[in-house]
């Protein structure tokens, strides 16, 4: 059969398993199978082709078969198309009557009978055939006849009630309907469209400049060029964009077109439907969110685990490896806790009694904890858990919770700034101060510098003593002055990370290379104050400090032309395309690939001995 005989068959099913089915079944009729998933993109193909059979699956989740057959009758020109119904449940005497006021012809249930298909279709895709056939032997003057004046039998109340239906079925989808006459001027459309703008239809006076400025400034010039692309032989379109309603919200719509020629090929009539699709970009855009702070958690975590690993102290293998999994122990358990809230915050008691667990034993006032009921926010749970679990370990190891007789006690308070946590040792064996720092030391160290506070220890012979200020609520306060710069030594960079064992992981690192740093700042306010005040020869940015996004500091440094580096958790494809050309890398960060950078974007002048050691 050639293909100007072929006649086309619109199969509409929202599951493509079973469009496919059909188009099997159907395949040795060689008709033009055309398969769509959605009312509107039926009527999309309706608007712009001709068709012989409707294959119409009864339920679909936007306009079921019932009103998508009543839209498509209550067009004249497929007043007479065949509509045959597919229904996969058992329908009523009442269904039936309801299908065929609706325009139907035939039903046929599931499990579809190919050979019975393939008949009835046979059946009516011939008779199309054969009225085309017929309707081109007349001359196009009694064509035209016929459809005026089929129109004109149509009275004007019939035409009216005609058009609330199909305007009411229309909005019940979500959906509008508009032309655009360019010859006259005119313009038209329904009262679902007049709901997706948010305009009064009645007192509303469409123009182009009009309908212009209700689009996004940022789509603008994706609609203007949708229509440009418009043409006799690709008349249609279909494009996304957004819209500025005279309330002040967004909406989102996805709008298909069809536009008309003269025989000159000029545009003289463009008409459509368009469709709010808000919610579904909503729900993508929520889907992408939780995706990418997945994604970001995930690293961040990765990240804490790499400096775990690489700060441990490696002299003993058996002890080494006790102490990386201890370390990340607590930290799961932390992040347990978190996550029982939905990452709102952590109770201080549980905290603190669940890391100590493991040493109360059978007396309860081996270790006691004593403060009011307090919820701390994520990142002050994970301060102080580490902070508890490094204090456990050292008095496991050498202090009073070596021996049986040996007694901790954890107290705590809060003002309007800051969460004082004191920790006290007992009844252990003779203290000796340490020889050097130690890797708890130092952790415990950066918590607090890192978070505004302090740490003090007093190794007293008779017990550890250990005194915790993290700032507790967020407060106005002046930062600490930035530290000087001396010419000559290595270059001076400014290190932001909020994750304070990163923070202190990466510290150490450049330094090792050579680089001189600041200490960790994890705050945005703090960074912004240090890179005003003091000359920088580069920068290590965290992209996201506790939920501020890092980009004012970014901005600030590129005025001061101090090349930086993004170290994040989150995908490249997330950083603002004005900073497409920083360089940024992903957590956990490898040490060669971090030195490799820096010394990429530092003037050879400033490389130091950083350079010099690659």
């Amino acid at each position: 059969m050639s293909d100007k005989d072929r006649v086309n068959i619109l199969l509409v099913d929202d599951q493509p398993g079973k469009l496919l089915s059909y188009e099997v079944m159907l395949a040795e009729l060689d008709e033009n199978l055309v398969p769509v998933t959605s009312a509107r993109d039926a009527l999309a193909f309706l608007l712009k082709s001709d068709v012989a059979v409707i294959l119409v699956d009864v339920c679909m989740p936007e306009l079921d078969g019932f009103e998508l057959a009543k839209m498509i009758r209550e067009h004249p020109r497929f007043q007479k198309t065949a509509i045959i119904f597919i229904s996969a449940i058992h329908l009523s005497e009442s269904d039936y009557l309801r299908g065929y006021e609706a325009g139907a012809v035939d039903y046929i249930p599931v499990p579809v009978v190919p050979e019975l298909l393939r008949a009835k279709v046979r059946v009516f895709a011939e008779l199309f055939r054969k009225t085309r056939e017929l309707q081109q032997l007349n001359n196009e003057l009694e064509r035209r006849v016929e459809e005026r004046t089929e129109a004109l039998a149509l009275s004007a109340d019939q035409l009216r009630q005609s058009e609330q239906r199909r305007s009411l079925a229309l909005v019940a989808g979500g959906m509008g309907a508009w032309d655009h006459d360019l010859k006259n001027g005119t313009w038209f459309w329904d009262e679902g469209q007049s709901r997706i703008l948010g305009i009064d239809r009645a007192t509303f006076v469409p123009s182009v400049d009009a309908i212009r400025q209700m689009v996004h400034p940022e789509d603008r010039e994706d609609v203007r060029k949708a229509l440009e692309g418009l043409l006799p032989d690709r008349p249609d379109s279909c494009i996304e964009f957004r819209i500025l309603r005279a309330d002040g919200e967004t909406r989102w719509c996805s709008v298909s077109a069809l536009a008309a020629f003269d025989e000159n090929g000029q545009l003289i009539r463009i008409s459509g439907v368009s469709t709010d699709i808000t919610d579904r970009k909503d729900a993508e855009a929520r889907q992408l969110l939780l995706a990418r702070e997945v994604d970001h958690r995930a690293k961040n975590t990765l990240a804490v685990v790499q400096a775990v690993v690489r700060m441990a102290k490696r002299d003993n293998v058996d002890e080494y490896a006790k102490a990386v999994e201890g370390r990340i122990a607590a930290l799961a358990q932390t992040h347990e806790l978190l996550s029982q809230s939905r990452w709102e915050g952590a109770s201080i008691l549980q905290l603190v009694l669940e890391e100590l667990a493991p040493y109360r034993g059978e007396s309860s006032q081996r270790v006691t904890a004593v403060g009011p009921p307090l919820t701390l926010k994520p990142e002050q749970a994970q301060i102080v858990a580490m902070a508890i679990h490094e204090l456990a370990t050292n008095a496991a190891k050498y202090g009073s919770l070596s021996v049986e007789a040996g007694r901790v006690d954890i107290a705590w308070s809060t003002d309007d700034q800051f969460l004082k946590l004191s920790w006290r040792e007992s009844g252990g064996p003779r203290v000796e101060p340490p020889r050097k720092t130690g890797f708890g030391t130092k952790i415990i160290s950066s918590l607090g510098a890192n978070n505004r506070g302090k740490v003090s220890f007093d190794w007293a012979p008779s017990g550890l003593k250990c005194d915790l200020q993290l700032r507790y609520a967020e407060t106005p306060e002046p930062a600490p002055a930035p530290e000087p710069v001396t010419s000559g030594e290595a270059s001076r960079l400014l290190l932001v990370e909020d994750e304070v064992m990163v923070g202190a992981f990466m510290q150490e690192l450049l330094e090792a290379v050579g680089y001189r740093t600041t200490k960790p700042i994890a705050r945005l306010a703090d960074a912004l104050n240090a890179a005003r005040n003091e000359r920088f020869d580069a920068a290590v940015l965290d992209m996201n400090l506790n939920g501020e996004i890092v980009y004012p500091l970014a901005e600030l440094l590129i005025a001061q032309n101090v090349p930086f580096v993004f170290v994040t958790g989150y995908a490249p494809q997330a950083l603002d395309k004005r900073f497409n050309a920083v360089p940024i890398l992903q957590k956990p960060v490898a040490e060669d690939e971090l030195v490799k950078t820096l010394n990429a974007i530092l003037p050879k002048q400033a490389r130091g001995l950083a350079a010099a050691a690659q």
